[in-house]
């Protein structure tokens, strides 16, 4: 017999999280959503299915976070998946972005998931059981001109999923970290993802392109994102999940050619860095 779970989702008004909580409803789980505003337009396109609860949640506003879990908890009575999905993008040099503008970014899409993750690990922990799936991003594997500012909060994620994975599993709780492709939803449209406001000419010759590259990409991305919450679903049905999982054949192909480019590396390297220990040194690893 299938086992109901029940699904934390954030950033579910659109994309992924509203793909995922509507596949996770097909599937017969409980879903707890949360929008940052206007939740009856999720609503009326998930149809206010009974396995559905709403709440408006900022995952930068720890107040609104810990109410919105504590309201789920209170309706469903445990949280089995948390799926920390909420973020954006900004393209933008490094040396271009502004403090403020480096500070909302990470804000969202580290901070942001900091302060869910803080606040449903308790229940977790309590019940020494659950799956934390945090959404990276290919760009979590290398560097992309333009994206590089928002590709590091996604190095943050990998690097924080990874940290949890070995803190949490003597306490029966899965981590893991999830590195989408480039999918077809509205994260490449205008307005779904910021443009930084400095521009310096020098970089025009590699972030310049990026600039109105979503423009041209939007709608002709390869990945299919009903697929996409398909594998979610599939996942958070796993009992033994993996720690890092690329989604799409383009986030299998960056990671395997930026294992190479390492592998290259130590290769060519590992004869003069690899040798810095005392000569009666032992490996502790």
């Amino acid at each position: 017999m299938k086992t109901q779970k029940v699904l934390f989702i954030t950033g579910a008004s659109s994309g992924f999280g509203f793909e995922i909580a509507k596949a996770a409803l097909e599937n017969g789980d409980k879903v707890i959503a949360t929008v940052r505003s206007k939740p009856e337009d999720l609503a009326a396109k998930l149809n206010k299915d009974p396995n559905l609860l709403i709440t408006i949640m900022d995952v930068s506003n720890e107040e609104q976070v810990r109410e919105a879990v504590a309201e789920g908890l209170l309706a469903f009575e445990k949280i089995d998946v948390l799926i920390n999905n909420a973020g954006f993008g900004i393209i933008t040099a490094i040396e271009e972005a502004t403090d403020a503008e480096v500070k909302q970014q990470y804000e969202t899409n580290v901070f942001g998931l900091l302060n869910v993750t803080r606040a449903v690990l308790p229940h977790m922990r309590a019940n020494r059981a659950g799956h934390i799936i945090n959404f990276s991003s290919l760009f979590g594997f290398d560097a992309i001109p333009g994206w590089a500012l928002y590709g590091s909060t996604k190095y943050a994620v990998e690097g924080l999923s990874k940290g949890l994975a070995v803190e949490l599993e003597p306490l029966g709780i899965k981590v893991t970290a999830v590195e989408p492709g480039l999918f077809r939803t509205a994260f490449l449209s205008a307005g779904s993802f910021g443009v930084s406001k400095n521009v310096i000419d020098d970089y025009q010759g590699t972030v310049g392109p990026m600039r109105s590259a979503g423009d041209t990409l939007h709608g002709k991305q390869p990945g299919d994102p009903l697929k996409l919450a398909s594998v979610i679903i599939i996942l958070a049905h796993t009992e033994n999940p993996p720690v890092q999982l690329p989604i799409g054949k383009d986030s299998i192909g960056m990671f395997r050619k930026s294992t190479e480019k390492t592998i290259a590396i130590i290769k060519k390297w590992e004869g003069v860095s690899g040798n810095t220990d005392f000569l009666d040194a032992r490996s502790v690893l």
